[in-house]
């Protein structure tokens, strides 16, 4: 039941992707033109540790807290991208990033001292 709730977040964040790519078409392309490539880099560690997560048995409830968390984050930066020009003062990105950071710290920390 547990894998199924992490992953329900993991699959809202690439409907987000796929949905942010589609609306913004070529100009998807080119995301260091505008600073949002930062972006995809934490999409990608945020599927690095749901699928750790999973594999380790660590998907517990605070992991499916955060996840959803970070989602709904970057649903309201998606947002922020496709109606703005500029993205690299959005407290939503700082928000999100802090966020994914303190997935990875619990993760790493559950993983560490075999809680």
């Amino acid at each position: 039941m547990m894998i199924q709730m992490i992953l329900l977040p993991t699959f809202v964040l690439v409907g987000l992707t796929f949905l942010v790519l589609f609306w913004r078409g070529s100009d998807a392309a080119k995301p260091a033109a505008n600073g949002d490539w930062f972006n995809y880099h934490l999409h990608t560690l945020f599927y690095v540790v749901v699928v750790l997560a999973i594999q380790t048995r660590h998907a517990d409830l605070i992991m499916v807290l955060l996840a959803w968390v970070f989602v709904v984050l970057q649903v309201f930066q998606a947002g922020f991208l496709v109606t703005s020009a500029n993205s690299r003062g959005s407290l939503f990105f700082i928000s999100g990033a802090l966020i994914l950071l303190a997935m990875w710290l619990y993760f790493a920390i559950r993983v560490l001292f075999l809680i």
